[in-house]
């Protein structure tokens, strides 16, 4: 099915408002070029801890690795968060 949407300006990018029957849900899609079509796809959300570690780029190796670690702090828990 091929329809008509509009465009217009929101602040510097250009946006398409769609017909009610091609809205997404969520908050953000992927969006690919081919040819002179664009072409966006649903963006699902994570359905479960192991879900959202799969499409998580894997961290560096030396990621946080010449960071300092810092002795743990004294605390009087609960009473610290009174004050």
């Amino acid at each position: 099915m091929q329809q008509t949407a509009k465009l217009f300006r929101n602040g510097r990018s250009q946006a398409v408002r769609l017909p009610e029957e091609f809205r997404f849900e969520g908050q953000e899609v992927y969006i690919e070029k081919q040819g002179n079509a664009v072409i966006l796809k649903p963006k699902p959300k994570p359905k479960t801890w192991d879900d959202f570690f799969a499409r998580t780029p894997a961290m560096p190796t030396d990621f946080l690795l010449d960071r300092q670690d810092e002795p743990p702090q004294d605390r009087q828990w609960p009473h610290d968060l009174d004050a």
